[in-house]
């Protein structure tokens, strides 16, 4: 699979057209995806049309947008028009199709690029497996046997596999950053309120991130600059400007002169495995980050993500879990009751909580500029796994995929995740995060952009 920009850049100076790019993803969907499983719905057509308009503009000699021909597909709690907006469940089956494509599809199309279809993940998002029982698991595309991420695990897996050079996902708890590492593609969970979440099916407000997965840091990038932008009518959205990013990634292995690099230790040590210790000192090798950096109050942060997932997801949901409990898959539906049900002086205590841990996560970066963390504590999971083992301990498999990234998101901090392969190629990837202060992604695609270029981190098409 080639690269996104390099697809826009053929087809830019007519060395490719863009309906022979998109045919070429179609022929790979049809030849991987039954075995995958990364897609639940295909919008072949719409983009045979969104293809051949590119072609045209190009054949009257018109400019083309930035995303040119670019083939993607995204998460399906992103509105499409004329599709169900599922989430990943059943019991929204019967909704009505959306009439408007989500703010963030709409700024892609505008921008040349050519959507495919949906993509799996954990109903309502809640998960970090993608292990779906309505539409079936999504598999890991560099060992079917194991789990891709959650929950957009369709996302990562789909890029993973050289179907589409990129996608989009939501990010509550770690949902980019589990799946990129687990598959071994590169994520970007923006800054909170930077990108418009109108249009998407939400599961924690107060949380939820939505962002890119692609193989290389240029085309998360090149994709975060056009979907960039206020948007009034998303409360959510605290974005007041756009600040390219682009630029920044073009300085290869000088990237990171300048910036005071850390490794995040403690919880972060403690709570990661052997192998991901080991790709995060890889990372801070190549980077002369500072080890031992101490991150404040990560458990706690972890408990109190835990207790505002539960709570918002809870409260949104119950009037289904009211009359139709039975359709919610059984790995979901027990956490959205017992959320339900939380006291909600427990919600406002974490609120209260937030408040004060994001002043001291802030005042951290006064000191450093970019921090290393892992992103998950182990490779991927095999699919139906109740528990793996941790240091010596044995813990529940499906939330502890979360243990590194929910202290992270709580803060609202920018973060790329970016793959790295320890083991070497043939073993399995893992990821570390690369994390900056709110609103500096410059920053952290400029430290994944120089890991990649010195050939460290970087994301191969799976066998299949």
């Amino acid at each position: 699979m080639r690269s996104g920009l390099s697809i826009v850049r053929a087809v830019r100076v007519g060395e490719l057209r863009a309906t022979d790019a998109l045919e070429h993803c179609i022929a790979r969907i049809d030849a991987t995806d039954r075995r995958v499983n990364a897609f639940t719905d295909l919008t072949f057509e719409r983009a045979r049309r969104e293809a051949e308009r590119v072609d045209a503009q190009r054949a009257r000699g018109e400019p083309l947008p930035l995303l040119a021909g670019l083939p993607y597909a995204v998460k399906n709690l992103f509105d499409i028009e004329g599709l169900t907006t599922r989430a990943g469940s059943k019991v929204r089956l019967g909704e009505p199709a959306a009439t408007l494509d989500a703010v963030l599809v709409q700024r892609l199309r505008e921008a040349g690029a050519v959507l495919l279809g949906a993509l799996n993940m954990d109903e309502f998002a809640y998960g970090f497996t993608t292990e779906n029982s309505h539409v079936g698991p999504c598999r890991n595309p560099h060992d079917l046997t194991r789990v891709a991420g959650g929950s957009s695990g369709g996302s990562a897996a789909a890029v993973a596999a050289g179907q589409v050079p990129l996608t989009l996902g939501s990010d509550t708890n770690g949902s980019i950053r589990v799946p990129a590492s687990l598959c071994g593609v590169f994520g970007l969970k923006p800054t909170f309120g930077r990108l418009t979440r109108r249009g998407s099916f939400p599961f924690v407000a107060s949380i939820d991130h939505l962002g890119p997965f692609a193989s290389t840091v240029e085309d998360l990038a090149a994709s975060y600059d056009v979907m960039q932008g206020a948007d009034a009518l998303d409360p959510g959205c605290h974005a007041t400007r756009v600040q390219p990013v682009l630029a920044h990634t073009e300085r290869g292995v000088d990237g990171v002169r300048g910036l005071r690099i850390g490794m995040l230790g403690g919880y972060f040590d403690e709570h990661a495995g052997p192998v991901a210790r080991e790709a995060v000192r890889m990372a801070a090798t190549a980077l002369s980050a500072t080890p031992d950096v101490a991150w404040p109050d990560a458990a706690l942060a972890r408990a109190a993500a835990f207790v505002t997932t539960a709570s918002e997801g809870g409260a949104l949901h119950l009037a289904r879990l009211r009359t139709r409990a039975a359709e919610f898959e059984p790995l979901s539906v027990d956490r959205f009751i017992a959320g339900a049900l939380q006291p909600a002086e427990w919600y406002v205590r974490a609120q209260r909580f937030r408040r004060l841990y994001r002043e001291h996560v802030q005042a951290l970066f006064n000191e450093w500029d970019v921090l290393l963390a892992p992103a998950t504590p182990v490779q991927a999971t095999p699919i139906g796994a109740e528990q793996f083992e941790l240091n010596g301990a044995m813990v529940p498999a499906r939330p502890s995929l979360g243990l590194l990234s929910q202290p992270i998101s709580f803060a609202g901090c920018p973060v790329v995740t970016v793959p790295l392969w320890p083991m070497g190629l043939q073993a399995l990837p893992i990821g570390v995060q690369v994390i900056a202060a709110p609103w500096r992604e410059d920053l952290a695609l400029r430290v994944a952009r120089t890991l990649e270029a010195a050939g460290l981190a970087r994301a191969p098409t799976a066998v299949l």
